[in-house]
């Protein structure tokens, strides 16, 4: 069991979710002040996707990060910001009979133009979607290819930012070993667990074993699951050894019927941790155990 965990506030995410929440955080300053809420509610880490302020749709836009960003760092509350880079590798056929005839919803570019914010404004974290699979929607693949993949790996390693290997099925937890071999990341390295994310892992307790067993020794490693499998996988994730995650943009609601703030998610998540006898670690110590430097 892990008696001292990190707890990450995912607070806004890429999804399909502002229609189904009046709140979600979508401008810069909403995105900035949940970030600040849930580091006071006792989150140590909080993950950062951006929006179009009017209707919420998740894009890939450098200047919103930077007003996030800056809002963060220009405030008196401490949090380690990690950038996602997942955006831009949306692929949607076209029909059977001709599948390279891309609908419009396609994003897909190269991992150097996914990471362009980051080279900018150099988060501590972000995140590295270490493969490829079908997600849920008819001709929908995310592409993250391995040459993808070890080329970002280099470019964060030479720039200072520790990548978050988001690993969403049993093959890329051994091909996110492979980046760990080739010496592409940095000691100790991070992980990321995601489970119940459609077409990757099931959000069981087997599957959740199986991925945490393929985990290199020496790693920190965190693991989340979407949905109503949240906050079990807050606790099972505390008794497998790893840090927490927890935010709205993998669960939208408090309770059955009742929509939470990422405050709220992160007060829930140490109230699990604290009943089952850990205490979470603080945004200092966070860093110390991460190997990170803060910046500013």
């Amino acid at each position: 069991m892990n008696r001292k965990p990190i707890i990450t506030c995912a607070v806004t995410g890429s999804g399909d979710t502002a229609a189904k929440h009046p709140d979600l955080p979508k401008s810069p300053q909403e995105i900035a002040t949940a970030a600040i809420e849930a580091a006071k509610a006792g989150a140590a880490i909080a993950h950062i996707h951006v929006r179009e302020p009017g209707t919420g749709k998740p894009l890939r836009d450098l200047a919103l990060y930077r007003e996030v960003v800056e809002r963060i760092r220009e405030h008196d509350t401490d949090v380690i910001l990690n950038l996602t880079t997942g955006m831009g590798g949306d692929l949607f056929l076209g029909p059977d009979d001709d599948p390279l005839n891309f609908t419009a919803d396609t994003d897909c570019v190269g991992q150097m133009e996914r990471m362009q914010h980051v080279e900018a404004l150099l988060p501590e974290i972000c995140s590295l979607d270490c493969g490829s699979f079908n997600y849920m929607g008819k001709n929908y693949v995310y592409v993250s290819t391995q040459t993808m993949l070890e080329l970002g790996a280099k470019r964060l390693q030479e720039i200072g930012v520790k990548p978050e290997l988001e690993v969403f099925d049993t093959g890329q937890v051994w091909f996110a070993n492979h980046l760990v071999e080739q010496g592409l990341i940095d000691s100790p390295p991070l992980f990321q667990i995601c489970l119940g994310i459609p077409w990757g892992a099931p959000a069981t307790p087997r599957v959740f074993q199986a991925m945490v067993d393929g985990l290199p020794a020496d790693c920190n490693w965190t693991g989340f699951a979407i949905g109503a499998n949240e906050m079990p996988i807050v606790a099972q994730s505390l008794l497998l050894g790893g840090n927490v995650r927890v935010g709205l943009e993998d669960n939208l609601y408090l309770e059955k019927g009742v929509l939470a703030s990422n405050a709220q998610l992160v007060e829930k998540a140490r109230k699990i941790v604290e009943a089952l006898g850990a205490t979470v670690q603080s945004v200092d110590e966070a860093r110390e155990t991460l190997g990170l430097t803060k910046r500013s």
